[in-house]
C-alpha cells in the first residue's frame, strides 16, 4: 500500500482554494457594486422623467439581471461550467413548472399593466372587494394601501384577469345621494331646498349642474336623489359635507324626513 503523499496534493488543493477564494471575493465585490449600482438607477435622470409605474418596473428587471450575472460570474470563478447550471435548470423544470407558472403569470400580468396602463401609481382603484391607493407596481405584485392603512398586495395575474375600476382616471366624479322625504312635502320644495345643500358645498361644481330627481316611491317616503360633480380629489369630502349640509337643510326648511313605520289595525270581533 503506497504512503500517503501529502505533496502530491497541494498544488489542487492550492488551486481548488483559490478558486473558492476567488469565488468568494467575486460574489463579495459583486453584490457591493450591485448596491452601489441599484443606489445610481434610483436616482437616474432618466428614470425622474419616466412615469412611475414604469420606472419602478424596469428598476426591478435591471436589479434581477444584475443578480443573475453575479451568481453566474462566480461561478465561472469557481470552474462551474454554465452548462451544468443548464442541465441543473432543465432537470428541475418539471418539479417547479407551477410555481414558474405562477410566477410567469404575474410577470406577464405586469408587463400587461405596464403597457395597457389600466392604472398607475397614486390611483385609488377597487379589484372584486379590496380598494386602496396603489404604492407600487412590481414585476409580480402590486402593493395597494387602503383607506385604514393597511397594506396588500395582489398577483399581477389577478389584476390582468378581473375588473378594475379606477376612481382616480377621471378628473370629475359623480356623486349620487338619496333624501326620503315624507308623501306630504312639495316636491318642489324639497328640491330647491336640496339644491340650496348643494351651493352651499364649495366642493360641488356649477357644470355639470347639480340635479334632484324623483327616483323612488317607497312604503314610508319619498326617496330623491341629489345628483352632483365634484372634483376626484375632493369628493369624499363633498360626501359628507352633502350628508350633513342636506339633512339640516331639510330640518330647517321643515320638511319632514320619515322612518319606517308600520299600522297595526284591530279589528273588534263581532
Amino acid at each position: 500500500m503506497k504512503d500517503f503523499d501529502l505533496n502530491s496534493l497541494l498544488p489542487t488543493l492550492t488551486s481548488t482554494g483559490l478558486r473558492l477564494l476567488g469565488g468568494i471575493l467575486v460574489l463579495v465585490v459583486g453584490l457591493v457594486i450591485l448596491h452601489f449600482v441599484r443606489k445610481r438607477i434610483a436616482r437616474a435622470r432618466m428614470f425622474s422623467k419616466m412615469e412611475p409605474t414604469a420606472a419602478g418596473f424596469i428598476r426591478s428587471a435591471i436589479t434581477v439581471v444584475l443578480y443573475l450575472v453575479v451568481l453566474l460570474s462566480a461561478a465561472g470563478v469557481l470552474g462551474v461550467p454554465l452548462t451544468i447550471f443548464v442541465t441543473v435548470i432543465s432537470l428541475a423544470g418539471a418539479a417547479i413548472s407551477l410555481a414558474v407558472q405562477g410566477a410567469l403569470s404575474n410577470f406577464i400580468g405586469g408587463l400587461i399593466i405596464l403597457i395597457l396602463k389600466p392604472f398607475r401609481v397614486g390611483n385609488y382603484i377597487k379589484v372584486g372587494d379590496t380598494d386602496g391607493s396603489v404604492r407600487a407596481i412590481g414585476l409580480y405584485y402590486t402593493t395597494l394601501v387602503t383607506p385604514d392603512g393597511k397594506e396588500i398586495s395582489l398577483p399581477n395575474s389577478n389584476l390582468t384577469g378581473t375588473a378594475i375600476v379606477n376612481f382616480s382616471k377621471e378628473e370629475q366624479r359623480r356623486i349620487d345621494m338619496d333624501f326620503g322625504v315624507s308623501y306630504s312635502e312639495d316636491s318642489e320644495e324639497v328640491r330647491r331646498v336640496l339644491l340650496s345643500a348643494a351651493e352651499a358645498c364649495p366642493e360641488v361644481l356649477k357644470d355639470p349642474a347639480p340635479q334632484v330627481l324623483l327616483q323612488e316611491l317607497r312604503d314610508s317616503a319619498v326617496l330623491y336623489r341629489l345628483r352632483v360633480y365634484t372634483k376626484n380629489t375632493d369628493y369624499w369630502t363633498a360626501y359628507y359635507a352633502l350628508t350633513e349640509g342636506g339633512k339640516a337643510a331639510l330640518n330647517a326648511a321643515g320638511l319632514t324626513i320619515p322612518f319606517p313605520q308600520l299600522d297595526v289595525h284591530v279589528k273588534p270581533e263581532a
